[in-house]
């Protein structure tokens, strides 16, 4: 097990399986309560921790879809082409909407921690849980802040928008596609968009623009809240 848990395909394989059984027991049970993405995490931690296999083998070939991150995320760019005209309509407002959305999220985070008593290197941890991961680590490392509980509290996030955004829409009663588009992508990046693509193209294409803006605006922003 020693040999095989060292090396890099371990990681890999693993992270793939339970992403596979994830996405079969979503399928079966059609409920955004089973996210697949949920259950290839409580899946990994399962066989870690029954088979006492130490973190760092698993994240030797783990860390490698990092790097998918990044070319993913560009490829968002094609559903916003084919949605121009209405991003060109609405331009103004998608850019002020990201704003306020990345506005909402950093003073979110200042408020609620400074309320439960973290310190300044937990803020700055979690002032970027809004924007995508690779964007999220990067201003962590230049704050001082523990890139670890990052990647947790955006990952949090991602899952949160994209299990509640189609509930929280008809709580607040948001018909306007474009307006849905932007609240979904501005405050759960990606994992959000994949939901938003779900809902609908347009949807799909303003969360996905709304993703670049608002970690614009972040990367502006999060300097005068740390």
């Amino acid at each position: 097990m020693a040999d095989f848990t060292s090396n890099p395909l371990f990681g890999i394989t693993l992270s793939i399986i339970a992403f596979q059984i994830g996405m079969w027991i979503n399928q079966k049970l059609k409920t955004p309560l089973a996210n697949p993405l949920i259950i290839a995490m409580l899946l990994v931690v399962g066989v870690l921790t029954l088979f006492g296999i130490d973190l760092d083998s698993y994240e030797k070939g783990s860390s490698f879809i990092y790097m998918f991150l990044a070319p993913v995320t560009a490829v968002l760019a094609l559903t916003v082409y084919r949605q121009r005209k209405v991003l060109l309509s609405a331009f103004f407002p998608v850019v002020l909407g990201t704003f306020a959305g990345s506005l909402a999220a950093l003073s979110s985070v200042l408020a609620s921690s400074r309320l439960l008593g973290l310190d300044a290197t937990m803020i700055a941890s979690l002032l970027s849980k809004s924007v995508t991961t690779p964007i999220a680590i990067a201003l962590t490392e230049q704050f001082g802040g523990y890139p670890a509980l990052t990647i947790a509290s955006t990952v949090i996030t991602g899952l949160a928008g994209n299990l509640l955004a189609p509930a929280l829409a008809q709580v607040f009663r948001i018909k306007d596609p474009v307006a849905h588009g932007v609240g979904i992508g501005s405050c759960s990046h990606a994992l959000g968009t994949s939901k938003a693509l779900e809902i609908g193209e347009v949807q799909g294409a303003m969360s996905s623009i709304s993703i670049s803006l608002s970690a614009f605006w972040t990367v502006l922003l999060a300097p005068l809240f740390v």
